[in-house]
């Protein structure tokens, strides 16, 4: 089952023909370099600190994090309980956010079982009695829904890496009934970036054998041609189940076990928890006809998908049980490069694989082996060219940014009582928001530095007081921060000579150590700049009373990590007119919506 998509701007990256140049078989010569992960600051027990960290619960301050932005993901995260705008989000949820290899934030919130039933006629939950219900805790276990994808694509990885699987290799080459109806050129790599052609989904619960609900997929034609366009849809990741189990001769949960949750000691992740797991486990829809496909009542321990139901509870695009602990070791691991203490599930290069995005094509729709990468809409400001992730329909979503080697795993049970009760990620987006913003950026000069905040719909100006460049040769310097979602959010360098009746921009250059000039010549920044401070100089135009100030403007719907400005310096006729270091310059800037900021 689906759980929305949506995207950002263009965004570079490897194209198609050079990914198909540089990765003929990862098992075998894989020549991709690994990406530069970024210049994020490693904190104590960082993986740039200690190696291959392993999990432990810590302080904030121990995984390099600030406390308050974490204590305010909590805050944010249970005004979801409530109205969101009219029904809670969800029941309840487990929210666990780290660095490194410190767990700084644990917290679970509301219940886990909380209704019994759903009333259609009042739009209500039916709740079960007060001693009947379940509060979350640490440990409870989820039904992840479509974040089961990702164990699906790390064994088929696993599998490319043996030899036994061909990133570029044909599909029917392994499965040789699925090369009907126009599928008999779709490749592995196609199956795992949703661009096969494949319609989003089936029902094939409504088949009345397994054999017959898998020939639908078989014989399923595809929408587009393969390649050609990018759609989410569940039946790649069937597929590659079929093709999984056809090479190994093992069924997908034993795949699963032996290859990733018995290496990595993932005690709490499997496919059909037993009965005796039931009341750790938080409850999900009250699955009935009209908004079901199948009438099943209270769905409790059981997948919620009904395909994977049909499935007999073992597919390859839901299914899966996990807690929040479990996940963060696997994601530990990939950020790892695979591996976590001493077990290893996959190459380093592999890992780079499945951060790496296949979709340049497909701008917005960024993809690498399995995950999604910066996709604002739910990683919020956590959202980087290389930040991984998946969500689930039941509420379920993990975060991974490699630039700040952070992880994020947001678990609820938003389809408890029914699924019509929530819509968007908005909790999603939230924390990706504040555990982007519990990441610090430290000031070049000082203690502090301007910071335009990360407020949606927000036009935040930071204006230097008039200043006489009439001698002429001015410039400015200063250095320069920014991430901001691409193309929507923009971060502007304007001047007036009228008293602020017209602002025109000021064209600038940027420099990051190590790298070329960038100009930008209408005077904007936008998207992701490296989570780096850039030196930037600016000519400007001679005028007795010229005033210059920076504009970062958000629309409604995603922000980035913002912007800063530090260490301003205004020079003109071999004189200093402006110095932010001087107490009595710095006094004259005024600032709406920007504020210093020590992070």
């Amino acid at each position: 089952m689906t759980d929305g998509t949506a995207g950002s701007g263009d965004r570079g990256g490897l194209t198609r023909r050079q990914v198909g140049r540089l990765s003929m078989a990862l098992g075998g010569a894989l020549a991709l370099a690994p990406l530069p992960a970024g210049p994020a600051d490693a904190a104590p027990g960082t993986a740039a600190a200690s190696g291959r960290p392993t999990l432990r619960h810590g302080s904030p301050e121990r995984a390099g994090l600030l406390a308050a932005s974490l204590r305010q993901l909590v805050t944010d995260a249970r005004a979801f309980l409530g109205p969101s705008p009219k029904h809670p989000w969800y029941a309840g949820a487990v929210l666990l956010a780290g660095r490194g290899g410190t767990v700084a934030l644990h917290e679970p919130i509301g219940m886990a079982v909380r209704y019994s039933a759903y009333d259609e006629t009042t739009d209500t939950g039916v709740e079960f009695p007060a001693g009947r219900q379940l509060p979350m805790t640490r440990d409870t276990v989820f039904d992840l829904a479509s974040v089961s994808k990702l164990f699906t694509s790390i064994l088929a990885v696993q599998q490319i890496e043996r030899g036994a699987l061909e990133l570029e290799g044909r599909v029917a080459s392994y499965l040789p009934d699925f090369g009907h109806a126009g599928k008999q050129d779709v490749t592995v790599r196609q199956l795992l970036t949703h661009t096969s052609g494949f319609r989003a989904w089936l029902p094939l619960y409504k088949a009345p054998t397994y054999e017959e609900r898998v020939r639908l997929v078989l014989d399923e034609a595809p929408l587009n041609p393969p390649g050609t366009a990018y759609l989410y849809s569940d039946l790649n990741l069937i597929s590659l189940q079929l093709v999984l189990e056809r090479i190994t001769g093992r069924a997908l949960d034993t795949l699963l076990r032996e290859e990733i949750t018995g290496p990595l000691g993932l005690d709490g992740t499997r496919y059909n928890p037993p009965a005796s797991w039931r009341p750790g486990v938080a409850a999900t829809e009250d699955a009935r006809p009209p908004w079901s496909g199948l009438d099943r009542g209270l769905v409790w321990g059981e997948v919620h998908d009904e395909n994977a139901f049909s499935l007999g509870g073992v597919a390859g695009h839901a299914g899966v049980f996990s807690c929040a602990w479990d996940l963060a070791v696997l994601g530990r691991t990939l950020l790892n490069g695979g591996s976590y203490g001493r077990a290893r599930i996959l190459r380093p290069e592999s890992v780079e694989l499945m951060f790496t995005d296949f979709n340049t094509a497909f701008p917005g729709d960024e993809h690498g082996l399995g995950f999604e990468l910066y996709q604002h809409w739910y990683m919020g400001a956590m959202a980087t060219p290389r930040t991984a992730g998946h969500t689930g329909f039941t509420g379920t979503s993990l975060v991974l940014d490699p630039t700040t080697d952070s992880f994020l795993i947001v678990l609820g049970n938003s389809v408890h009582p029914v699924r019509g009760w929530r819509s968007g990620s908005a909790p999603r987006v939230a924390a990706g928001n504040n555990l982007a913003r519990a990441v610090p950026v430290h000031p070049v000069r000082g203690r502090t530095a301007w910071f335009s905040g990360m407020a949606n719909a927000a036009d935040a100006t930071l204006a230097l007081p008039p200043l006489d460049t009439s001698a002429g040769d001015a410039r400015l310097r200063c250095a320069l921060w920014w991430d901001t979602e691409p193309v929507s959010d923009v971060l502007a360098l304007e001047s007036t000579t009228d008293g602020g009746t017209t602002w025109q921009p000021v064209p600038f250059t940027t420099v990051r150590p190590g790298e070329e000039p960038e100009e930008h010549p209408a005077g904007t920044a936008t998207g992701w700049s490296g989570r780096a401070w850039h030196r930037l100089t600016a000519a400007l135009p001679a005028d007795r009373r010229l005033v210059l100030r920076w504009r970062c403007t958000t629309d409604r719907l995603y922000v980035g990590r913002g912007a800063y400005v530090d260490a301003l310096r205004v020079e003109a006729g071999g004189g200093v007119l402006f110095d932010d270091s001087r107490p009595r310059d710095a006094a004259l800037v005024e600032a709406t919506g920007w504020a210093a900021s020590g992070d």
